[in-house]
Parts: C-alpha cells; structure tokens; sequence
C-alpha cells in the first residue's frame, strides 16, 4: 500500500517528483538553511518569526480555520516569502495568513521564498502585499499609501509604479485620509462608496462634508446625486466665503462644530462675548424638514 504525501509540500511537490515517505525531503530542494536570496525551500515553522512590520493586525479566526481545513486537505498551493536573519532563524516577509493556517493545521514544514530584505525593504513589501488584498477597503489603502511615501521615503509617481497605480489613482486614495472621522468609518464599514466619497471630498469644508455625508446615508443617494449636493453646496454663499471668517474664540468654535454635526449642515454661530445668534442654513424644503424634525418642532 503506497504511503500518503506530506501535507504542505504545496507548489514544491507539483514541482517535482515527489518522494512517498512523507518524512523524506525532497532530493532536488537544498536545506532551507544553505539557500540563497530568492530561493525557494521548506522551512520549520518553529524556525520563523513573524513580520513586525505587518501591516495588517487583524486575522478573521473562521477564515483561518477555513483556510487551515484546505491546507489539510491541498496543502500550501502559494509558498510564503520570509529573509534569513540567522541560521535557522527567518522572518516573515508576506503571507502570516498562510503561516498561522499552517500551525493550526499541523504543518512542522511549510514552502517559503527566501529573499534578502532590509528593515525598509521588509515594511514596503508588508505593505504592498496588503494593498494587493482583494478585499482591503479603501481607508486602509490609503493608510498604505501614506506609510509607503512617509515611512519608505517614497515619491507618489514612485509609489504609483510600485502599486501599479497612476498618480491621479494614488492622489484620490491619499485625499481620503483628509474627510472626517465618520466618514472614514463609513468607508470602512462598506457604508460609502469610493466614489461618494471622491464626490464629498471635492467641498472643502468639513462641515459641508458631513452634512453631506449624512445626507447620502439616510436617503441612500447614488454617487450622481452626491456630486449633484456636492455642486450645490459649493457654489453657497456662506461656503464661498467661509475663507474670508476671522478666527473665533476656542469656545464659539467648538460650539459650532459641535452643532453642524448634530444638524448635519453648516450652523453659523456669531457672538460679541455677550449675546449672539444661531444660523442654521438649510438648502431646501425636504432638508428644512429634516431640521425641524431634529429640533422636534
């Protein structure tokens, strides 16, 4: 009766020949601690460390079990990447998914790419590798790209050709970073579109963009109405000269914040220190509505 094959031979096994003796190593693969920079061996997992440049910190525990069961059953199809610090000591350069799938799966070996990689080298590939993740929202790419430019000391076109990206695609994604916390959260969260988002961004104002960013999400408008409102908004007049306001006190100008979140639109607050006036703007009967149903009247 013929012996099963190792679990986690992987692309090696498809590769060549493989042995039947599962504990027989493969007689065309060089120990993994006598290989070279961009070789590819088997590696003890209890050899590797992993990468503390990962960009990504959390891991879907069903899908690594998911992940762990195929292993079982297919073994490791894509080899990870690690870079040799010692003698039988790597670390991770891409691919702790597969690598945690594989302890949960038994696995004492698992195929890895072995590359030469300094600290800067280790972070950029960390991070491309997450920005090549199919399911990564848009807020998280971005982060990507700035750590990429700040971190790697990397230029946008040179970012761009690292990515695959032109500049204007590299531009859109960083200008993200600069919307409002809610709205980067709704971006996370699936609830907003690149393309609503794109659409917000183009009005300045953070007051503006809230108002609306909420506007989009209660009335579920599509990425043309956003850019519709988004019109609207910037040519107001009150936004068009909100440029020209002289610095207010601290106080009147957490006060005003504070209410154009709460209304979702751009409250004007003047005051001389004694007295003063409250101005909710609204921009048209359905949103004059929406106000007063706010202020319960």
């Amino acid at each position: 009766m013929s012996k099963k094959k190792a679990l986690g031979r992987g692309l090696s096994a498809l590769l060549s020949d493989s042995p039947e003796d599962p504990n027989e190593k493969l007689e065309t693969e060089m120990p993994a601690s006598q290989t070279g920079s961009g070789s590819l061996g088997e590696i003890s997992l209890d050899e590797i460390e992993v990468n503390p440049f990962q960009p990504r910190q959390d891991f879907d525990q069903v899908a690594l079990n998911e992940l762990a069961d195929s292993i079982k059953v297919h073994g490791i199809i894509q080899p990870i990447t690690v870079r040799k610090l010692a003698r039988n000591q790597y670390q991770l350069i891409s691919g702790e998914r597969r690598f945690q799938a594989a302890r949960l799966a038994g696995l004492a070996y698992i195929p890895a790419y072995i590359r030469s990689a300094d600290d800067q080298q280790m972070l950029e590939m960390a991070l491309i590798e997450n920005i090549q993740r199919e399911n990564l929202n848009p807020v998280d790419i971005a982060l990507s790209y700035q750590r990429l430019i700040t971190e790697c000391h990397l230029k946008q076109e040179e970012l761009g050709d690292r990515v695959g990206k032109n500049r204007s695609t590299v531009t859109n994604y960083l200008r993200l970073l600069k919307l409002p916390p809610d709205i980067q959260a709704a971006l996370r969260d699936n609830r907003l579109s690149m393309g609503h988002a794109r659409a917000i961004i183009s009005v300045e104002n953070p007051d503006s963009q809230l108002f609306i960013f909420k506007k989009t999400v209660s009335e579920d408008l599509s990425v043309r109405k956003v850019e519709e409102l988004a019109r609207q908004v910037g040519m107001d007049p009150e936004h068009a000269s909100e440029k020209k306001v002289v610095a207010m006190p601290r106080e009147i100008s957490q006060l005003q914040t504070k209410l154009s979140s709460h209304f979702g639109t751009k409250v004007k607050v003047n005051s001389d220190g004694k007295k003063g006036d409250i101005k909710i703007p609204f921009l048209s009967v359905e949103d004059l509505n929406r106000i007063l149903d706010i202020l319960k009247l």
